[in-house]
């Protein structure tokens, strides 16, 4: 047994996972590998070929990583858990005219409860992922804090968190650009993985065709909602394909001629209705967040301002939020665009990571 310690490092095949793994292992601790196939690409319907996370390729890469490195490695078979719970919410998120997180719902349902409870079964104290995140404890707290390549930051995909698993969980990578991380592979002979791309596609939709994936999973869905209104300033100006294959903010796509640009502003599955409006309809001041959780305090401070994201790419917007009735209420010190329900509000304090949760439909309005 290693003096540092027993860390279980998740390893996708990519440079990220990897190079965790490598420095984790030089640095001393006893390392194990470990790699999740979440997903079964025939499963999907798509005609791209497998690539990503869970295709044999990657499950051979991080494989011959570890035998290089000279530590052990195990797969990981989770495609039932991950299909039970990640894929029927996926579905019955755009059902229901909200836009889902599939990759926080992932981390904090199924990969890191699978990655705890082998590292239990293989008397790991530790667990370790490639993710551009730091960690530090502050009053009783392991906070999750920005790594230092704000270009790369996963942040926002870690609020789901809590305070068991993050007290166990190790981001080596925070402390480094991914410019330092590529070099390390090659520094390390591993020059295939410091070229090899990079996919920022959902594991299971791998040509990024959520549309494609929904008529596959629901073989007459597209029959049923077919036909359905979309509104404009409180007209019917046209039908659309169905509710489920349209997000807040989109404007390409919508086969609609309306002489200016529309964009999608609201879905309200109830009545198979798009509601479209001009760039400044999308603007919102106001939303409510439920389910969250919080990181950084064990209750949120009255009044407390923070920079809150509706998105992953999202720079962020300065706002005053309270808790009110279990949920978040959060007030924009300015107008953001786009707010799509379903997807993840997340609160920042600086760099610090203070929470997060899920963005709440608005009431529905009549018609």
């Amino acid at each position: 047994m290693s003096k540092k310690g027993k860390v279980l490092v998740a390893m996708s095949g990519g440079i990220d996972s990897s190079v965790t793994a490598m420095m984790l292992h030089e640095q001393g601790y006893e390392v194990i590998g470990i790699t999740m196939k979440t997903w079964d690409y025939t499963s999907s319907g798509s005609s791209t070929r497998e690539t990503g996370c869970c295709s044999l390729d990657s499950i051979n890469d991080a494989r011959t990583m570890a035998v290089d490195m000279g530590f052990p490695h195990y797969i990981l078979d989770i495609r039932a858990e991950f299909g039970e719970f990640i894929i029927n919410n996926f579905v019955e998120e755009y059902l229901a005219g909200r836009t889902p997180n599939p990759c926080v719902l992932c981390n904090t349902h199924i990969k890191w409860d699978a990655l705890l409870k082998r590292a239990d079964m293989l008397d790991c104290e530790f667990i370790a992922t490639g993710h551009y995140a730091q960690l530090r404890k502050e009053n009783g707290r392991t906070i999750i804090h920005k790594g230092i390549d704000q270009t790369k930051d996963q942040t926002y995909v870690l609020w789901g968190l809590d305070q068991d698993c993050l007290n166990r969980t190790m981001f080596p990578l925070g402390g480094f650009k991914k410019t330092d991380i590529k070099q390390m592979a090659k520094d390390a002979g591993f020059y295939d993985l410091a070229n090899k791309s990079e996919s920022y596609d959902i594991c299971f939709v791998p040509d990024n065709d959520y549309r494609s994936f929904l008529k596959h999973r629901m073989p007459n869905l597209e029959a049923k909602v077919d036909g359905g209104d979309y509104i404009y300033k409180d007209k019917k100006v046209g039908k659309h394909r169905g509710y489920p294959f349209y997000t807040v903010g989109q404007r390409k796509g919508l086969e609609i001629a309306m002489g200016e640009p529309v964009f999608v502003k609201e879905i309200i599955p109830e009545t198979n209705t798009v509601i479209l409006g001009d760039k400044d309809d999308l603007l919102e001041n106001h939303l409510r967040v439920r389910d969250f959780n919080l990181i950084k305090y064990n209750s949120l401070p009255e009044d407390f301002i923070g920079l809150t994201k509706i998105r992953y790419k999202d720079a962020g917007t300065l706002a005053t939020i309270n808790t009110i009735d279990n949920k978040l209420d959060v007030i924009f010190h300015s107008p953001v665009s786009g707010v799509a329900p379903g997807q993840s509000a997340v609160i920042y304090e600086g760099d610090d990571l203070v929470g997060g949760g899920f963005i709440e439909r608005k009431t529905i309005p009549a018609l």
